[in-house]
C-alpha cells in the first residue's frame, strides 16, 4: 500500500440506539451512583424523609424497570429506567445499612461518592 493514510477502526453504532440513549448508557453507572449518594445523604440527615420512604419509592421504580424498561422500544427509555432502577437499588442498600448502623449509611454514601469520583476523574473524553 502506497497510502500515507492511517487505517482507524470505526466505532459501530448498535441498531435501535439513539444519541441520547448512547450518551446515557456511557454514563449510567455514574449517574446512578450520584443519585444513590444524594438519597443516602438525605436519608441519613433528614429525619422527615424516612428510610421507609426510600423503600416505598424503590419498589415501583424497580418494578417499572423489570416489567417495562428492559423491553421498551425506546433506547432512551431503557437507559432512563435502568438508571432509575440501579439508583434505587443502591439507595435501598444504603437504607438497609442505615437500619443496621446509622453512621454506616453515611460511610456507604461516601464510598459510592468515591467510586463516582473515580469514574469522573478517570474519564479522559
Amino acid at each position: 500500500m502506497a497510502s500515507d493514510e492511517f487505517i482507524e477502526p470505526r466505532s459501530v453504532i448498535e441498531h435501535g440506539t439513539t444519541r441520547t440513549g448512547r450518551w446515557l448508557k456511557a454514563r449510567r453507572i455514574r449517574i446512578a451512583l450520584w443519585i444513590a449518594v444524594i438519597e443516602g445523604v438525605i436519608v441519613a440527615l433528614a429525619h422527615d424523609f424516612s428510610r421507609w420512604t426510600v423503600i416505598a419509592i424503590a419498589i415501583p421504580v424497580l418494578a417499572l424497570y423489570v416489567f417495562w424498561g428492559r423491553h421498551a422500544r425506546s433506547d432512551t427509555a431503557r437507559q432512563f429506567t435502568w438508571i432509575a432502577g440501579a439508583s434505587q437499588a443502591l439507595a435501598v442498600i444504603v437504607v438497609i445499612m442505615a437500619f443496621i448502623l446509622n453512621w454506616l449509611a453515611l460511610i456507604l454514601a461516601g464510598v459510592f461518592a468515591a467510586i463516582a469520583l473515580l469514574f469522573l476523574f478517570g474519564d479522559r473524553g
